[in-house]
């Protein structure tokens, strides 16, 4: 499968049966941490948040679906800072059954266009 790009993320947001995974670490995906190149925190609107530690720590199939909490065949698109952990993650994911796809460009792209949606969860 081809990766993601923005304009497709942007166009899908919402969408019922897409799952957008974050699989940053749980301060990114709140937006209490940020790196110092992204203008803004945050995540992707509609986005789950599971740590890519924890996907390759799974041991099985079975504890990856139950992790991302969707059955397998749902398609899957997974994002963290700069792509390189979301590509690790959808190995994983189409090893557990997804429909899984990489957005390349992830938080590093989305955070610099203003006009795209982002939220946070300083609190939480």
């Amino acid at each position: 499968m081809t990766d993601v790009t923005a304009d497709e993320l942007a166009g899908r947001l919402g969408e019922p049966g897409l799952v957008l995974l974050d699989v940053r670490r749980p301060e990114e995906f709140a937006g209490r941490l940020t790196a110092p190149c992204d203008p803004r925190p945050g995540r992707i609107p509609g986005a789950r948040n599971v740590d890519v530690t924890l996907l390759l720590g799974a041991g099985d199939d079975a504890a990856v679906r139950e992790l991302v909490g969707v059955p397998a065949g749902a398609e899957v698109i997974a994002y963290c800072h700069s792509g390189s952990r979301s590509a690790l993650a959808v190995q994983v994911l189409a090893a557990a059954g997804y429909a899984a796809r990489n957005y390349v460009g992830s938080w590093h792209e989305w955070s610099r266009d203003a006009e795209l949606p982002a939220e946070t969860d300083p609190t939480g």
